[in-house]
């Protein structure tokens, strides 16, 4: 799945998300969040960028409530950076793509 975002439900965020030994950006979105239209492209973008070093996975909040309680998400569109299994640096509302870049940079 490098380098491209894979889209998982509250069914799949244990496997893909919590017993993964990897680095993993998670984007948790909405379809009525007109902020959410915005960053997506940059989150595509960040996936093929850093493919080789980051799982990037994309999360629609409302069919998903648990792992948004899991990852104490309060509005979107909201980022979890994920490593050793642990959230290290979170984000919410609108990024710009080079703040992103910054924001992954820093946790890389």
């Amino acid at each position: 799945m490098s380098g491209s975002v894979l889209e998982i439900t509250d069914a799949q965020f244990a496997e893909e998300v919590l017993n993964v030994d990897q680095d993993i950006l998670v984007y948790f979105w909405a379809g009525w969040c007109g902020p959410c239209r915005l960053v997506s492209p940059s989150i595509k973008a960040i996936a093929e960028e850093y493919g080789d070093r980051l799982k990037v996975v994309k999360l629609e909040i409302d069919p998903s409530p648990n792992a948004v309680a899991t990852c104490s998400v309060e509005g979107v569109p909201a980022l979890r950076f994920f490593k050793e299994k642990k959230v290290v640096a979170s984000h919410e509302g609108a990024i710009t793509k080079p703040a992103l870049k910054a924001f992954i940079e820093a946790q890389l």
